[in-house]
């Protein structure tokens, strides 16, 4: 019978994933000599050795289904940007779309172990032989999915990964459609933070007039006028980092929101907003910093 003990002692010594150490140390009889060298055949150690190095670069992806009523957008990281323009590993990209697409995994995790399509292994397993494979590690990040109306777009291909989810209260025409990537733009370039007034936390709203009520005293102003100007710079922040009060991109006089509205007036058809996603690349990760030409003296033998 194989120990927690030891699968954890397989796992710390090698990184490779429990259930892996567990299968190495029942093919081998405990023997924690010969379990390591049963998965650095397997090259399952090797991956884990790569899995130390940072991977911040990589690729943003999303995607719709054939009558757009299920979207995805998914980020996978590797080390270098050279690995995002590889083929295979932007085809490994999709096929992890496609699984969040038809099976809507709840995290990460649950992704994982999901089967990988056109192979007889999981998410995980392909992961492993393309870190093999490739030669960098790599990590699926993150995904969201949405059912509903929804529309993708891909910026720089693949820096930046929009999914805006509407509700739209009858039939779609050409001047929906265009409305819909207008917002997904919209999402690109302006990078809200929220939907509307609603979605911001209320802790969020406090501490940003704590900020602007310091600013303001700090600025010279009566005590007995710092409060309108308090409640006039929070409305600037409404307008900044919610997607409905920002201030079109195409047309800065009109709001998403009035935007939205003449549309609906304009088709006869409500629209409206019922969430949205961005993501890009890297965002929060610490990137490597390398000093190229000193690791190409070094590669060949100079240092």
């Amino acid at each position: 019978m194989i120990s927690a003990a030891s699968v954890k002692e397989l796992r710390e010594l090698t990184g490779c994933g429990m259930m892996d150490c567990k299968k190495a140390l029942a093919e081998t009889d405990g023997n924690m000599e010969k379990a390591i060298e049963w998965l650095r055949e397997k090259g399952l150690a090797a991956a884990a050795k790569k899995a130390g190095r940072i991977a911040a670069e990589g690729l943003v992806y999303a995607s719709t289904n054939a009558d757009n009523s299920v979207g995805v957008v998914v980020e996978v990281n590797s080390e270098t940007d050279f690995v995002a323009k590889n083929e295979d590993f932007q085809n490994f990209v999709k096929g992890i779309a496609d699984v969040v697409e038809k099976e809507n995994p709840a995290d990460v995790a649950a992704l994982l172990e999901m089967n990988y399509p056109g192979s007889e292994g999981t998410v995980a397993d392909m992961l492993r032989e393309k870190i093999l494979t490739i030669g960098e590690n790599m990590n699926i990040r993150r995904f969201a999915r949405y059912e509903g109306s929804v529309i993708t777009y891909i910026h720089g291909g693949g820096r930046i990964g929009v999914m805006v989810n509407f509700d739209v209260d009858g039939a779609e025409n050409d001047v929906i459609a265009e409305l819909k990537k207008d917002v997904a733009m919209q999402v690109a370039a302006a990078m809200p933070q929220y939907l509307d007034r609603d979605s911001v936390p209320a802790e969020v709203v406090e501490k940003e007039k704590e900020i602007l009520s310091a600013q303001a005293l700090n600025e010279g102003k009566p005590a007995n006028i710092v409060e309108k100007m308090v409640m006039g710079r929070i409305n600037k922040f409404y307008q900044e980092n919610c997607l409905i009060d920002q201030a079109f991109i195409k047309d800065n006089d009109l709001s998403i929101k009035k935007l939205l509205e003449a549309k609906s007036k304009e088709t006869g058809v409500n629209i409206a907003i019922k969430g949205f996603v961005r993501f890009e690349k890297g965002e929060g990760l610490e990137k490597r910093e390398d000093d190229f030409a000193a690791e190409v003296e070094k590669m060949a033998g100079k240092q």
